[in-house]
């Protein structure tokens, strides 16, 4: 291996970002070798991605310790197949490793997060829910351990650039606002009361982005935005009352930063997770992704609204708990992960997602949230909460 190749700890390799990242990782052979490979239960994606990038460890955080499973994957050239959720922090830290793609969706994925950034690594952060729960902790560790911090969500990637391109990544004193753009999902123009009939596969249809199911929802009640604030404004130190979310059906313009002159500075590409991820795979260098060039006059008019609360109240309850502060941002994304899990099983109604947050907010408290200890508590709370605020409410629907 070359002084110059980066070894890779791919986590949630079955998922999207994962398929996209090794799609990009393929592309250039000579710069990067994947490390390790993780997926939750899917086996036998994770044994194909095995057969083609042959890894030194898969790891299969959601699965017991199977011999037989272990011999398949122990085929492959040697591949050290790990079980259980303890040996994503083992990959996420070893010292053989260099950087860490953490995307793993929700909760999840902190621990094995916090643990890339406690052992000083270049951690490409997909995995929005870090910095949403324990964001005070998360950057405090970046910061002792000298990690590198790269976001890969195609916003704060973008809103990176932007101040990339002033000298300063981060808190810069010159900057006014950070605009986040959003497409507004597969409802944004649907009538109001269409709402409380919404089916799952219909809230996972997104018209330009292909994600899985869980973040598929998110985007169709912009809680994936609220989260995003509450991400942005630990990325760059910018209070909420300075983060602003713009819907742009286009998906074309990523993000845009204002800065006290009046200027603004926007990344625009096609909506392709291989764009961003190439960016914090080869920062600062550029790679080559794979994504067509954008042709704007090829494209549509771009076009940006406000988001409308009445539709969106997800949003609204993302700004109220960053501006709460503590665990409360823990106890959002606890309840929406909740939330979504009982719509997208056929039992919970899509506008009742909005009603169990709001629930499990207003019941829960959650604490200072200065520890991870103290993160972990008020999200076990807050998902008990949550569940029973569910139950309630299909039980009133029944």
């Amino acid at each position: 291996m070359s002084a110059a190749m980066r070894s890779i700890t791919l986590l949630g390799a079955t998922g999207s970002i994962g398929a996209s990242t090794l799609d990009v990782v393929s592309r250039h052979p000579d710069r990067y070798r994947i490390f390790a490979l993780s997926a939750r239960n899917s086996i036998e994606p994770l044994l194909e991605q095995c057969r083609k990038y042959r890894p030194r460890i898969a790891v299969l955080s959601g699965v017991a310790e199977d011999r037989s499973l272990r011999r398949r994957f122990a085929d492959l050239a040697g591949c050290d197949l790990r079980f259980g959720a303890p040996a994503l922090e083992e990959v996420a830290s070893h010292p053989d490793c260099d950087s860490v793609m953490a995307a793993i969706v929700g909760a999840a994925g902190l621990a094995a997060a916090i643990a890339a950034a406690r052992s000083g690594k270049r951690v490409l952060l997909a995995n929005k829910e870090a910095l949403v729960m324990a964001g005070a902790v998360f950057m405090s560790t970046v910061r002792e351990s000298g990690a590198l911090l790269l976001p890969v969500d195609s916003e704060h990637n973008a809103v990176f650039q932007c101040m990339a391109q002033q000298g300063s990544a981060r808190g810069s004193s010159l900057v006014r606002r950070v605009l986040l753009t959003a497409s507004g999902g597969p409802f944004r123009t649907a009538p109001l009361e269409r709402l409380d009939r919404v089916t799952p596969d219909e809230a996972c249809a997104h018209p330009n982005w292909v994600m899985g199911r869980k973040i598929s929802v998110d985007s169709a009640t912009m809680m994936n935005k609220g989260l995003e604030v509450i991400e942005a404004r630990w990325l760059f130190d910018v209070p909420p009352e300075r983060i602003q979310v713009l819907i742009h059906p286009q998906s074309i313009v990523h993000s845009l930063v204002e800065y006290v002159d009046g200027s603004v500075i926007a990344q625009l590409s096609n909506p392709d997770m291989r764009v961003p991820i190439a960016h914090a795979l080869a920062y600062p260098e550029r790679i080559e992704s794979g994504v067509r060039p954008l042709e704007l006059g090829a494209v549509a008019p771009l076009a940006f609204q406000d988001p409308d609360p009445v539709r969106f109240p997800c949003l609204g309850l993302a700004y109220a708990a960053l501006r709460a502060g503590g665990g409360a941002p823990a106890v959002l994304n606890a309840a929406n992960e909740i939330a979504v899990e009982a719509f997208l099983g056929g039992h919970l109604r899509f506008t009742a997602i909005a009603q169990v947050i709001d629930e499990t907010l207003q019941r829960v408290s959650g604490g200072t949230g200065d520890t991870l200890e103290a993160v972990l508590d008020a999200d076990r709370r807050a998902r008990r909460t949550a569940a029973d605020c569910a139950a309630a409410l299909i039980g009133n629907a029944a």
